[in-house]
């Protein structure tokens, strides 16, 4: 039995683990159909390229206030907010059958910033979820299998959502987006788990959504992992600006561009297979330092116009990338008291991703300014002083983690 085939049995044997995994492949195909066609909704309806953008704007902005929204998620018991807020959700989704023209574009922005807002608060509650529902043991397993469905809903969701598009307009694919959450509110109906009431709130608001970012700023594993995550978005933004670049100096149309992410997809895909078992065995600060380097090195060599070399890039920068995004989860659902983990997961989210969408507007703009060349290998040196910086006694920093009160917490 191959590592890859061990880890999904090892997985799908845990009746709450397989359950968790099907809620998230179940709602994230939903979301992502979504995510496409929203603008291409817009854009059909004004042709307008800024008010398309706008969409993706509306869904990501409420990452920003992801500290207060993850404050929500430890107030109450994490199973009951994901089942009582898919089907609103799923209602909501079904006023977009209303927007038939541009007059009713408020509606459909409207929906995307709550849509976004909701993810929020369902990101953190899920993940609080899965750390009580899913035995610990199995959690990098969890979170690698998780990333590797997720990549291959991005490679099937966006076609079907097209597809669904074009037959049945926007309208079918917000039915198609709300029958999802409904799907997944049963799958989440169906886990057995045990949760503890929330204490009552100690202390003000301000106070209560700051404690998040107080226990990852303390904490000796978490500060590193979440730093480097954040720094290697940004950069993965500015270097995923430059894609179009790329195809062009390569010889081939934009449309190219949609194979150079088919194959990164597919890195991803492989790498959230291992790294379960890589995690165990190089822990948590070298198996993500080791996914920068990678991920610093193809990211350089992308300035070399040759298209085998541009596919191995591709390839290689979908096996580095997650490989951060999954430790720093990974870590932070093991090292974080059940009471504070909403608001940390939330807290490292924002922290984390939302420097990506930093790096893509400031690489749209490099990129009319500087050869994108030079701004290729200048991101490969960052990502490998990130790299570096990870690797500087790792086995200390983890012993000091294993140690702290959150490892003792009762989950």
């Amino acid at each position: 039995m191959t590592k890859s085939t061990w880890t999904v049995s090892r997985v799908l044997r845990d009746r709450n683990a397989g359950l968790c995994l099907t809620a998230v492949v179940v709602s994230g195909f939903g979301t992502s159909a979504l995510w496409l066609v929203a603008g291409v909704w817009v854009k059909d309806l004004t042709g307008s390229d800024g008010l398309a953008a706008l969409c993706m704007l509306a869904m990501w902005a409420p990452t920003l206030a992801g500290p207060l929204l993850g404050t929500l998620a430890d107030r109450v018991r994490r199973r009951p907010l994901l089942i009582g807020t898919s089907p609103v959700m799923a209602l909501l989704l079904l006023t977009l059958c209303a927007v038939d023209s541009p007059h009713g574009l408020w509606l459909l922005y409207a929906v995307l910033l709550v849509y976004g807002a909701a993810g929020v608060v369902n990101d953190a509650a899920e993940s609080a979820l899965i750390a009580t529902a899913v035995d610990r043991s199995l959690l990098g397993d969890f979170n690698g299998l998780r990333m590797t469905a997720g990549e291959g809903v991005k490679l099937l969701a966006p076609p079907a959502g097209a597809g669904l598009y074009a037959a049945c307009g926007g309208a079918g694919v917000a039915v198609l987006d709300a029958v999802t959450f409904l799907l997944a509110t049963v799958v989440y109906a169906l886990l057995r788990v045990r949760e503890e009431r929330p204490a009552p709130p100690r202390g003000g608001r301000r106070e209560r959504t700051a404690e998040g970012a107080r226990h990852l700023r303390a904490h000796p594993l978490l500060r590193p992992l979440v730093a480097a995550g954040g720094a290697t978005m940004l950069c993965a933004g500015l270097s995923g600006a430059l894609l179009y670049a790329v195809v062009e100096d390569l010889g081939h149309s934009p449309a190219y561009a949609g194979v150079l992410y088919a194959v990164q997809g597919a890195g991803s895909v492989v790498v959230g297979l291992l790294s379960g078992p890589a995690l165990r065995r190089l822990g948590a600060r070298r198996f993500a330092a080791y996914g920068v380097a990678v991920l610093s090195v193809a990211v350089a060599l992308r300035a070399v116009p040759h298209d085998a070399l541009a596919w191995g890039c591709s390839a290689a920068i979908g096996a580095g990338l997650p490989a951060v995004l999954i430790t720093t989860l990974t870590a932070v659902q093991q090292e974080t008291p059940p009471a504070l983990l909403g608001r940390v997961t939330a807290t490292a989210n924002a922290l984390v991703f939302a420097p990506n969408v930093v790096g893509l507007a400031a690489g749209a703009a490099l990129v009319e300014l500087l050869d994108h060349r030079l701004l290729l290998a200048v991101l490969g040196a960052v990502l490998a002083a990130v790299a570096a910086a990870l690797l500087q006694r790792p086995a200390s920093a983890e012993r000091t983690a294993s140690r702290s009160p959150s490892d003792a917490s009762p989950a």
